[in-house]
């Protein structure tokens, strides 16, 4: 028997650009006050990220519930951002959303797939250590620490 998921995983297009910022404001606001300033996933241009690199959203209903950017730079395959509407949060759909990462990371010919938060971030850092990431690197910037995880990927 096999399991269907309440939601719908696909490629994003540039009308799903203002529902990715919606989800990704509702998903980092609650940290403004525990960082004392906006998280970037906030303020970035989904519409630059639609046309110059991979998101994926999910949808239930015809709602963007959650939104994955993933990129290639210098350093590798990389989990720019994963937003999840609060309401959403434990149902599996970020779970899904990073395995769909770590497919296409080794479907493109990576073997590892990285992603960066904020050290205050500490749920966050707490998931992706369980499910295999490893902190490599912290950079210090005048208001925050980022926090550089890697994991490996089998083929």
């Amino acid at each position: 028997m096999s399991i269907v998921a309440p939601w719908v995983l696909k490629r994003a297009d540039a009308t799903d650009a203002a529902s990715i910022t919606a989800c990704a404001a509702e998903a980092f606001r609650h940290y403004i006050p525990r960082l004392g300033l906006t998280p970037i996933p906030m303020t970035k241009d989904y519409g630059a990220a639609i046309a110059n690199a991979q998101v994926w959203v999910a949808t239930q209903h015809d709602e963007t519930i959650a939104a994955l950017v993933l990129d290639v730079t210098d350093e590798g395959f990389v989990i720019d951002v994963i937003a999840v509407r609060p309401q959403h949060q434990g149902t599996g759909v970020g779970r899904a959303l990073l395995e769909l990462a770590e497919r296409e990371a080794l479907r493109q010919g990576h073997d590892s797939i990285y992603l960066f938060t904020n050290e205050k971030m500490t749920e966050n850092r707490a998931l992706y250590e369980r499910i295999g990431y490893v902190e490599y690197k912290r950079l210090a910037f005048a208001e925050r620490t980022r926090v550089f995880l890697r994991k490996p990927l089998k083929k």
